[in-house]
């Protein structure tokens, strides 16, 4: 071992007793000053509720392929996966939450892919006002769905423009205001997963509620004839790819609902006002 000789006068008793010399071995690490040991990261290992999880996220994937994404029953799956039921509850209610799975007691547990419900929970505990939910929403749609418009011109395939045709044509023939908002709402998801941007669609799913909350708010008053216009146009871009063209014409037309929105928020702060 590699040793250091340090020369150092000693004190009291010793030099009393004449010694002025003495060695000390310090013992030195292999490794330069200014680095330290190094330390091995142990990655933590999953626990057996994650490790379920794990597992029940790629069945439910498949069982949504087989019968509607219905898993097996509680029981079932304890004894498949070998743990207790305990840790079955534990897992399905993790996933519930993070919008993967659907638990309807007596019923059973079904894979329903949401998960965007999380953040959805999330703007309501940041925002408590819905007012103000409302209005930044608008604000981000703004933002938002113009390029969204502009990928799906560029990226839509021949099924993505059918399906938005289809959409389209739900909302022409809605009869109640609730099937208007729902093709309404159809179209705009549709044209998220046209634009071939996992995230974007996770973002905007995540607004969906509120969506749906600014189209009650609007749609009951100006209609959906509006609404068709401006889709079709959108689309029109779409079908001939002008992704500049669409982005243009998605800004007009989320600029509109903004503008809608700002003109219910001013009429029923007036009639709060007038009470």
């Amino acid at each position: 071992m590699a040793t250091v000789l340090r020369r150092q006068k000693m004190f009291d008793a010793e030099t009393a007793l004449g010694y002025t010399n003495f060695q000390v071995v310090i013992p030195l690490s292999p490794y330069p000053p200014h680095r330290f040991d190094p330390v091995t990261r142990i990655a933590a290992q999953p626990s057996l509720v994650e490790q379920v999880c794990s597992r029940l996220s790629g069945m439910s994937r498949r069982a949504q392929a087989a019968n509607d994404g219905w898993l097996p029953p509680e029981r079932q799956l304890a004894e498949q996966l070998n743990v207790s039921r305990t840790v079955i509850r534990e897992a399905t209610k993790r996933l519930e939450l993070q919008g993967l799975l659907e638990v309807r007691h007596g019923v059973g547990i079904r894979f329903v892919d949401r998960p965007y419900l999380p953040v959805s929970g999330a703007l309501e505990l940041l925002l408590p006002e819905a007012d103000e939910r409302l209005r930044q929403l608008a604000e981000a749609r703004v933002t938002i769905e113009p390029q969204v418009a502009r990928l799906a011109a560029e990226r839509a395939t021949a099924k993505h423009r059918r399906a938005l045709d289809a959409a389209q044509q739900r909302l022409a023939a809605a009869i109640e205001t609730s099937q208007a908002i729902e093709a309404d709402l159809e179209f705009h998801r549709l044209l998220a997963q046209a634009a071939g941007n996992r995230v974007l669609e996770l973002v905007l799913d995540s607004l969906g509620e509120l969506g749906r909350a600014s189209r009650q708010a609007t749609l009951a008053s100006t209609g959906v004839a509006r609404a068709l216009e401006h889709h079709a146009a959108i689309l029109d871009a779409i079908e001939r790819r002008q992704g500049q063209e669409a982005h243009d014409r998605m800004l007009a037309h989320v600029q509109a609902s903004a503008n809608d929105l700002a003109r219910y928020f001013c009429a029923s702060s007036g009639s709060r006002s007038r009470a």
